[in-house]
C-alpha cells in the first residue's frame, strides 16, 4: 500500500514521461509535491523502488523507469486505461517512420531512409506528426540519452528555450541538443561536460522537431 506522497510522486513521474519528457529533476519533483528538501524525494523514490513501482537505470543521470502504477489509477493524459490488456495495447500501437541516425555529439548529416517504422503506444507520443531517429554519440548522456537509443521526435519548427530539439545546422547537418536563444544567437547545448555549447547566428539553425520520448534496447 502506497502512502499519499508516494502515489503522488509515482503519478507525477509517469505523467511527465508519458507526455514525452525525460524523468523530471529532483527539484521539479520537490516542487510538485510541495516538499522542503530533495532528501524527502530521495526517500520516496527509494521506497517506490523497493516496492517494485520504479526502477533506477544504472549509470544514467535522472534515468527512471515506471514498472507499475497504483491500483485503480486512470491516466488523465489519455483515454486508454493505465493497465490495458495486451491485445488492446497491440491494437492501439501507432507506427512512426524511422528516418535514420542523428548525432548527439559532433553533428552528422541525417540519413533519411524511408520504409522503416517503429510501433509505439500512444503514451509515448504527443499531438501532431512524429518520427524516430537513432542516436549516435554521447553528448546527451547526462539526461539519459545514450548512443544507440531511438528518440521519438514531434515535428515542429519552433520550440521553447530549454527543449531538446532536432536542429538542422547551416542547412546540411543535423544534431540533437538542448536549445537556447540569447542576444540574437542560437546556442546548442550538450548534456555532457566533455562537450562545449555551440553558438550560431539565428538563421544558421532550423528546428525540425522536439524530443518527446526515448526507446532503448538492452541486448
Amino acid at each position: 500500500m502506497l502512502t499519499k506522497k508516494q502515489k503522488e510522486l509515482l503519478i507525477f513521474i509517469h505523467e511527465r514521461m508519458a507526455d514525452g519528457e525525460i524523468a523530471p529533476s529532483f527539484d521539479e519533483m520537490r516542487e510538485a509535491l510541495d516538499l522542503k528538501s530533495k532528501s524527502g524525494i530521495h526517500r520516496l523514490i527509494t521506497a517506490l523502488v523497493e516496492r517494485g513501482y520504479l526502477e533506477r537505470l544504472p549509470h544514467r543521470a535522472r534515468a527512471l523507469e515506471v514498472k507499475k502504477l497504483p491500483e485503480g489509477y486512470t491516466s488523465s493524459k489519455t483515454d486508454l486505461p493505465a493497465n490495458m490488456p495486451s491485445a488492446a495495447a497491440i491494437s492501439a500501437m501507432q507506427s512512426v517512420p524511422l528516418l535514420g541516425r542523428i548525432a548527439a555529439g559532433t553533428p552528422i548529416e541525417a540519413i533519411r531512409h524511408e520504409g522503416h517504422h517503429v510501433d509505439l503506444p500512444p503514451t509515448m507520443l504527443g499531438r501532431g506528426e512524429h518520427y524516430a531517429l537513432e542516436v549516435e554519440g554521447d553528448s546527451m548522456v547526462n539526461i539519459g540519452i545514450q548512443d544507440g537509443d531511438t528518440v521519438i521526435i514531434q515535428k515542429c519548427d519552433n520550440a521553447p528555450d530549454g527543449s531538446v530539439v532536432v536542429a538542422l545546422v547551416e542547412g546540411e547537418e543535423v544534431t540533437l541538443k538542448r536549445i537556447k536563444r540569447e542576444k540574437g544567437k542560437t546556442v546548442l547545448i550538450p548534456e555532457n561536460n566533455n562537450y562545449e555549447p555551440r553558438i550560431f547566428d539565428e538563421d544558421q539553425v532550423e528546428v525540425q522537431g522536439r524530443l518527446v520520448s526515448l526507446m532503448r534496447n538492452y541486448h
